[in-house]
């Protein structure tokens, strides 16, 4: 008996071994998928190339109690921490609480605020935590963090506009939702940001995302938000002679590569994106966006005419 006993014991402890070595095999962070337990994980998270990763297989960490909606939509945003920086805001979204204006200029400077132009225009957005396009919160402090223009659009516009999609849908459609800005220390800067999302009553929208604060080409100091340009990226001297250049040339054509077939856009002065339903000119920062949500137009007034709003950068 006695025998048997330690036997069994013996064999619990190689199972447990087994568990322990099982898990650490999905610690890495150049894995697609990274199985995260907490905020202090996702800290210490690196970059490696992938700027999205998913967290816990995609599945958002929500309390039952917050996915009722007996009270109807409600928003939540935390207070600023010590070093006036934001953190988590919470949401359970419906339509009711989209905007019916367009949005105003920005003036609040949050943390780690350094912005400057690079090659590609401004480095820094005030980034919403939860977009104004889901609530109407727009200079709200505790709803605004800085982030790269890659973190703000398209990275976090991606799943914003998903979310977006299914509000518009019906008026009966809810979507418990929160975005934590992930801070390591004292930094100022954040890493990254957390996007977890769920519908009520379906599996239409249901992710658990981190979306890293990079910029291509750009060094980034998370400790205050200053930045250097990498070596051998584009200058922004050279960026302003390509542009001089290709405006004394201007029956050149920039075609634009779809996976489909390839868009002339030559005869084409305005962009708009068919998400977001926001329309972009030459001059302004999101010009050369990806043409996989691109809509071309001849001039500003087709565009409103489509339905378009002119974008604010």
């Amino acid at each position: 008996m006695k025998k048997n006993h330690f036997r069994s014991l013996a064999l619990l402890l190689v199972a447990a071994v087994g568990l322990i070595s099982f898990a650490n095999t999905n610690v890495p962070c150049n894995n697609q998928t990274v199985y995260a337990v907490s905020d202090k994980s996702l800290t210490n998270l690196k970059f490696h190339k992938q700027e999205i990763v998913t967290v816990d297989h995609n599945e958002p960490r929500f309390s039952k109690s917050t996915l009722s909606k007996k009270n109807g939509p409600w928003q939540k945003y935390s207070n600023l921490d010590y070093l006036n920086r934001a953190q988590a805001a919470n949401a359970l979204l419906n339509k009711r609480l989209m905007p019916h204006s367009p949005r105003a200029g920005l003036t609040w400077d949050p943390t780690g605020w350094h912005n400057k132009r690079i090659a590609s225009g401004w480095l820094y957005n005030r980034c919403h935590l939860v977009g104004y396009q889901l609530t109407g919160q727009n200079n709200n402090p505790r709803n605004l963090i800085t982030g790269t223009r890659e973190l703000n659009d398209p990275d976090m516009l991606k799943y914003e506009n998903e979310v977006a999609d299914y509000l518009k849908d019906s008026s009966s459609n809810y979507v418990r939702y929160r975005v934590t800005p992930i801070f390591k220390g004292n930094d100022l800067l954040a890493n990254g940001v957390e996007m977890e999302a769920k519908s009520l009553g379906s599996n239409a929208v249901d992710f658990n995302v981190y979306i890293f604060n990079v910029q291509p080409g750009v060094v980034l100091n998370y400790k205050d938000g200053t930045s250097h340009v990498k070596h051998g990226s584009s200058t922004i001297a050279e960026h302003v002679r390509a542009k001089r250049h290709s405006t004394r040339h201007v029956t050149k054509v920039r075609t634009i590569h779809n996976i489909k077939h390839k868009i002339s856009t030559a005869n084409y002065q305005v962009i708009g994106n068919k998400r977001s339903k926001i329309y972009h000119v030459a001059s302004g920062e999101n010009y050369h966006m990806s043409s996989a949500n691109a809509v071309y137009f001849h001039s500003e007034a087709a565009a409103r005419r489509a339905g378009y709003r002119k974008s604010l950068r």
